[in-house]
């Protein structure tokens, strides 16, 4: 018979009689009184095609429903449990939940690319050439000339490292990457109704990072692409102090006394985010001119006195030291009273206060007239009201 004529069952009996036929030979020809091979299990079946695919299938659409259990467990649906008085949660809520955390996978592996060492670290390098790859996806930098992505890449890289590595070790954890909102900045550039506003607050966006390397520029008075004390001593309203500039060419990295763009970012950085307790650390450097770790009376005197000589050269009268340390160590409620260390700064939430008071003129003015200042705001919002 043509096998392919035979039914199922014949097909399985001639396969037993096969076996039994080729079985008996090996065991000699003689058949043995036991037949206990005919209660052997069965340990191979024919199974077809769609058996296959849909056991596969199946077995798929297990590992998902495992990948996908971690992101509704009941601890995520009480995160996301607000005021409802039915005990729900909003579907756009999950959305967006879902999402974020579907970008954080994507962007960790983005990143994970350029762990040249696989230590899940970026070094400097390695974050220049991922943001350099990135510029293209983001229509917000259509505008932006390629002379200038240098740079541009030079400005981004600088506020991760300047914030994501306090101590100078020259790499990023990515997960402190992946943790902080700086990538959420960077990717909100994908938007192309981006709004003027939001750009301008951008640190990442077109028009920010042409403002930074603008200013540079102008600063930059004899053209060599750095920075002099003298040509640094213009920066914003003019106001530092030369004492404090001194400090800053004494500790920050030079060329041959002067400032390259990389180092001048690191100080813009430093005194546009002076809440910030990465901005707080670099000037309370600065300010340590003992290096003993707190400032004490001398310290602030030290940079007062130039406060006061300011002063005198615009007119005004100076005012007492003594009157001001007091006011910074009220603010500052340092742990121990004579001595003000970086964690009291930060602690306290005055930093910015207290170091605008020492380093600029116009921070000092800004601190001396503050109800004055306040007061003038009330009038005109009042003004405003009336109109």
């Amino acid at each position: 018979l043509d096998w392919k004529m035979m039914s199922d069952q014949e097909v399985k009996d001639e396969e037993m009689e096969l076996f039994t036929k080729y079985y008996l030979e090996w065991k000699g020809g003689r058949k043995s009184a036991s037949t206990s091979y005919v209660n052997i299990p069965r340990f191979y079946y024919r199974v077809g095609f769609q058996c296959c695919s849909r056991k596969k299938f199946q077995l798929l659409e297990n590992t998902k429903f495992m990948f996908y259990r971690q992101f509704f467990t009941a601890k995520i649906f009480a995160k996301l449990l607000h005021n409802d008085p039915y005990g729900r949660i909003s579907i756009m809520q999950f959305f967006n939940y879902v999402m974020r955390k579907v970008w954080l996978y994507q962007t960790r592996i983005g990143l994970s690319l350029y762990d040249v060492a696989g230590q899940g670290y970026l070094r400097e390098s390695d974050l220049e050439n991922y943001i350099l790859e990135l510029i293209p996806t983001l229509p917000q930098l259509d505008g932006l000339e390629k002379s200038f992505y240098s740079f541009y890449v030079c400005t981004a890289v600088r506020k991760f490292f300047f914030f994501l590595d306090p101590l100078r070790t020259g790499k990023i954890k990515i997960q402190d990457i992946l943790a902080c909102s700086f990538l959420d900045d960077l990717l909100e550039l994908r938007d192309e109704e981006l709004s003027k506003e939001s750009q301008e607050t951008n640190w990442f966006s077109a028009p920010s990072a042409l403002r930074v390397y603008g200013q540079y520029l102008n600063l930059d008075k004899d053209h060599n692409g750095m920075l002099s004390k003298e040509e640094l001593s213009r920066y914003g309203t003019g106001t530092l102090t030369n004492i404090f500039l001194d400090r800053v060419f004494q500790e920050c990295l030079t060329y041959d006394g002067e400032m390259d763009y990389k180092t001048y970012l690191d100080f813009v950085l430093a005194l546009e985010n002076r809440k910030e307790p990465a901005a707080l650390q670099y000037i309370f450097k600065l300010l340590d001119i003992e290096n003993k770790g707190y400032l004490n009376v001398f310290s602030l005197n030290y940079f007062f006195r130039a406060i006061q000589e300011q002063m005198k050269i615009h007119g005004q009268d100076p005012v007492s030291f003594q009157d001001v340390k007091d006011e910074i160590f009220d603010m500052v409620k340092p742990k121990d009273p004579y001595k003000i260390s970086l964690q009291d700064l930060i602690n306290s939430s005055q930093g910015d206060t207290v170091t605008s008071i020492l380093i600029d003129l116009n921070g000092f003015w800004t601190y001396e007239n503050r109800e004055v200042l306040v007061a003038s705001d009330n009038d005109s919002t009042t003004d405003l009201l009336d109109t």
